[in-house]
């Protein structure tokens, strides 16, 4: 085992680069979206918790905590998601949705304003009031056990910034 000095820590990045997959028209899109906020993607919304990655001197990863549900057209809110999911090992923390997949590309420095395969998803400018209230996101046992400070730090961050913008 490794000291923990010697193992380098993972470094915060404020953009996530992500993939979906509609398995029915089988038809991809890539997208990017910044932490803290909040994206739509066909009935699915997406709120992007974190988004790190190694230095560039250790091995390639990057690593998203995402939280995902669904609006079902009874205007219900259902957890599809709640956890880390790991770019080098996307079936390490899957989503287990049966139309749609979603997985983490990359955490980047900022936006590139390229999306692939069509559209970017719809960009909610505040968490929607769909989101399922009362009821816990479900479990994710590859969750970090900091996962839920790191949650409540990206929170606290985009409150911040959504105050000096004046939202």
């Amino acid at each position: 085992m490794m000291p923990s000095a010697a193992r380098a820590d993972m470094v915060d990045y404020p953009v996530i680069k992500l993939q979906s997959l509609d398995k029915i028209t089988a038809r991809t899109m890539t997208f990017e979206a910044r932490v803290g906020s909040t994206v739509k993607f066909g009935p699915l919304y997406i709120k992007i918790r974190s988004c790190r990655k190694a230095p560039p001197i250790e091995t390639p990863e990057s690593a998203a905590f995402l939280q995902i549900w669904e609006v079902t057209p009874k205007d219900e809110s259902k957890w599809v998601f709640s956890g880390w999911m790991f770019a080098s090992s996307p079936a390490l923390s899957p989503m287990d949705h049966p139309i749609y997949d979603v997985w983490v590309l990359d955490c980047l420095e900022q936006k590139t304003g390229t999306a692939e395969g069509g559209e970017e998803p719809d960009a909610a400018k505040t968490q929607p009031d769909s989101e399922p209230d009362g009821e816990a996101a479900p479990d994710d046992k590859s969750a970090d056990a900091d996962a839920d400070a790191d949650a409540d730090a990206a929170d606290d961050a985009a409150s911040q910034d959504d105050a000096a913008r004046g939202e």
